[in-house]
């Protein structure tokens, strides 16, 4: 039997904690064929029943492998699938810096080799690529509160950079994209409003919306209702920076 047409096959990096379990758990409960790179998959069994859940795969790997993430993103039928999520970070190893300061622009590296070489390779569909990032990184003006300067400018430069890496390897990849830049990160699912701010990485800032912190499973309800359900064209190959 054939997929409903508006069902989407979605690949996951990073879906075992916080804003991309979110995601997750929101994508599969609308019915979407998911598709999650986990290096210790009973991690995010045990989370989420396989048994129960049969629109979810879970690969073993690890994001840095082209071997894992191309079996991640495709399809039996030789297609690439629909939209890739990645909120893919490196662990701190103390107070605020990266255990790995090269984590994400690594991940981003392989996951655009392993599009163009499936690609290259026969496979079709075009992946809508969402990429988690933070607030602090844009050009075009500061889009956090002036007091968190501290942190943003000092304790998470590393990281930052990573992210900034990161961001443009997906920007100047030629695959559609939206990069997801959210405020300071906490737990606990709310029922605050999404505040929205959009910047054209080539053409500047649209909208600002500035505030300290946003949930992370509201950052992946967030994510799922506005870029895998309707992907809303307003996000298309620009930057949403989210707060509550």
């Amino acid at each position: 039997m054939s997929a409903s047409p508006n069902i989407k096959t979605v690949a996951f990096f990073g879906g075992t904690v916080g804003c991309g379990l979110s995601a997750l758990r929101h994508t599969l409960a609308a019915g979407h064929k998911c598709i999650a790179l986990c290096r210790n998959p009973a991690k995010l069994e045990a989370l989420i029943s396989v048994e129960s859940t049969p629109n979810l795969k879970i690969i073993q790997g690890n994001a840095h492998d082209i071997d894992a993430v191309t079996k991640c993103i495709q399809t039996d039928d030789n297609k690439l699938v629909d939209m890739i999520v990645s909120t893919i970070g490196s662990r701190p190893k103390g107070g605020l810096a990266p255990e790995d300061p090269q984590c994400c622009r690594k991940a981003a590296t392989v996951m655009v080799e392993a599009i163009t070489n499936l690609r290259n390779a026969g496979a079709t569909g075009i992946p809508h690529i969402v990429a988690f990032s933070t607030t602090g990184l844009s050009k075009f003006g500061r889009d956090y509160p002036l007091l968190l300067f501290p942190i943003y400018g000092w304790l998470l430069k590393a990281a930052h950079e990573d992210k900034e890496i990161m961001e443009n390897r997906f920007i100047e990849s030629g695959q559609p994209f939206t990069i997801v830049r959210a405020s300071l990160l906490n737990d606990g699912a709310t029922e605050k409003k999404v505040r929205v701010g959009i910047e054209d990485p080539k053409t500047g800032r649209e909208s600002l919306n500035i505030g300290y912190f946003i949930s992370r499973e509201d950052a992946g309800k967030w994510t799922a209702e506005n870029l895998v359900f309707k992907e809303d064209p307003k996000y298309l190959n620009k930057i949403a920076m989210i707060t509550t």
